[in-house]
């Protein structure tokens, strides 16, 4: 089945309300998953497809089932946690996944247009606001593997043209868990259904983050991708950072019980940038996007979520 445009990730937290997006504005969308992984229950109006991105000759044919003009690949390892334990993973799907679909996509020799999501962790540690010419140093392994992915696309030409949208922390409905905001929100609300004793355990609080719905944040990849410079880097943030003290503080006031904070040093995670704050000024400026969705209704749609969610 060809399709106009390809997600590939479309399982995942970005890829599905990416997918989400896509289908209200009626694009004919092929979503790929991992194989053996199931596609939501409702499928979202997508014809999905399993296509293990490690495999160059099943990209290749998947590829040629589909012939998009359009790729969003959202694909890969995103956890920056894990990544410090699972480095050649991260590196495999993140570089080697990234190489097998844009090598794929040339081999085709039909345009296309490709959006990669890379990562703010790409950038060196700084006490300001990130423009996209600021120093790139990642200190992870997963920035490390984000940075890589951009430069496979720099090297990418003939009829492919390739944009970064470089994301900072973006959250929101359907979010893993494991990850800082969610994991918050799901503790809270299985306290609530009376599953754990009314504390959470964290690590460090005083980190501060850009953090962006992400319905805004796929909304940013789409206007990229479709209105964006080829070759180009666009940060897609707030402009804004808060504290991970003051993000679960707003959380337990929305809580229907009383919930303590115990801190856990064990928690902390290796090299933790204390402040990792975007300038959206070129994203704004030359393509007109600015978050619509407060930090407000971003809580309260995490927290409903879990508490709508079956343990």
């Amino acid at each position: 089945m060809s399709s106009d445009v390809l997600v590939t990730g479309a399982a995942g937290f970005a890829g599905g309300h990416l997918i989400d997006l896509l289908i209200q504005t009626g694009a004919r969308v092929a979503a790929w998953r991992r194989p053996g992984g199931a596609p939501p229950r409702d499928g979202r109006g997508a014809h999905w497809e399993g296509v293990d991105l490690l495999d160059p000759h099943q990209v290749q044919a998947a590829m040629e089932r589909t012939r998009p003009s359009v790729v969003y690949h959202c694909a890969g390892a995103a956890h920056v946690g894990r990544a410090w334990d699972s480095t050649e993973p991260t590196l495999a799907i993140n570089v080697r996944g990234t190489h097998h679909v844009l090598d794929a996509l040339e081999r085709l020799g039909t345009p296309a247009r490709v959006l990669i999501p890379g990562s703010a962790l790409v950038y060196a540690a700084a006490s300001e606001a990130l423009t996209e010419d600021h120093p790139l140093a990642p200190t992870s392994p997963y920035g490390l593997s984000k940075l890589a992915q951009e430069m496979l696309g720099a090297r990418t030409g003939g009829a492919i043209a390739v944009t970064i949208a470089r994301a900072f922390n973006h959250f929101g409905p359907r979010q893993d868990p494991h990850f800082v905001a969610s994991g918050f929100a799901r503790r809270i609300a299985d306290i609530e259904k009376g599953l754990w004793a009314p504390e959470i355990s964290v690590g460090n609080l005083d980190a501060r983050r850009d953090l962006t719905d992400v319905r805004d944040t796929v909304r940013a990849y789409q206007l990229i991708l479709e209105r964006g410079t080829a070759g180009r880097v666009y940060n897609v943030c707030s402009g804004h950072a808060i504290t991970m003290r003051e993000l679960l503080d707003r959380l337990i006031a929305r809580a229907r019980v009383t919930v303590t904070v115990k801190i856990d040093p064990a928690r902390y995670r290796p090299n933790d940038t204390p402040l990792l704050l975007g300038d959206p000024r070129r994203l704004r400026d030359e393509l007109g996007w600015t978050p619509n969705i407060p930090l407000e209704q971003t809580l309260d749609d995490l927290l409903e979520y879990w508490r709508n969610t079956t343990p």
